[in-house]
């Protein structure tokens, strides 16, 4: 890690309906479950010794449900964190979405333009929203731990960001809901030190 640097802790909100169900959750406002709730606590347990000096939040309740649970302290909400817009596509899994569009693939294929509230984004579009929120807050990691609570694809996106990829090596970087991730600095270099760690195994 770079000397006196904090690292950056990437956390994936809990379980929601539709992640259990696999359906692509962009903007849509979906709660999170009992068992997303206690996976938050539990995530707060793990991470209650962490120097945060501040935490980033999606706007989406989920996200935001997922800090105050945990307990992160000086949470700011970030537009720029919010899920990558499924458009078209929004609320449906990836077998439906085969059903339209055979061999879909999101890293590669995208997604098709929906409704004024779901019009769509290209990766491109996201990396760039990723980026913008990297630009926040690595100044703040002078002072200690960031931590950033999100979504699935964004936070993938973010990563691969971070390590100086472009935002579809996101794909190679599977994240589970209710998971910590944790990127820092080796030789002063950006690294990733932790991936997709469950709350119960943290320590």
């Amino acid at each position: 890690m770079m000397l006196g640097m904090g690292e950056l802790i990437l956390i994936r909100h809990g379980e929601t309906e539709w992640s259990r169900s696999g359906q692509h959750t962009g903007r849509t406002d979906v709660p999170l479950t009992a068992a997303g709730r206690a996976a938050a606590v539990q995530l707060g347990r793990a991470l209650a010794g962490r120097p945060i000096v501040a935490t980033f939040s999606s706007p989406a309740s989920r996200a935001i449900e997922t800090a105050e649970l945990a307990g992160l302290p000086a949470v700011r909400l970030d537009p720029n964190l919010q899920e990558w817009d499924y458009g078209g596509y929004e609320g449906l899994t990836t077998l439906e979405i085969g059903r339209q569009q055979v061999g879909w693939y999101l890293w590669r294929d995208g997604v098709v333009a929906g409704d004024a509230e779901h019009p769509g984004e290209t990766i491109d579009q996201v990396g760039a929203r990723a980026d913008h929120a990297l630009a926040e807050v690595t100044p703040l990691l002078a002072q200690g731990d960031v931590a950033v609570v999100a979504h699935g694809h964004l936070l993938r996106v973010l990563g691969a960001r971070w390590l100086g990829l472009g935002p579809g090596a996101g794909r190679y970087f599977k994240l589970d809901t209710g998971t910590v991730s944790v990127l820092g600095f080796e030789h002063e270099e950006p690294v990733l030190s932790r991936w997709n760690v469950p709350s119960d195994t943290l320590g």
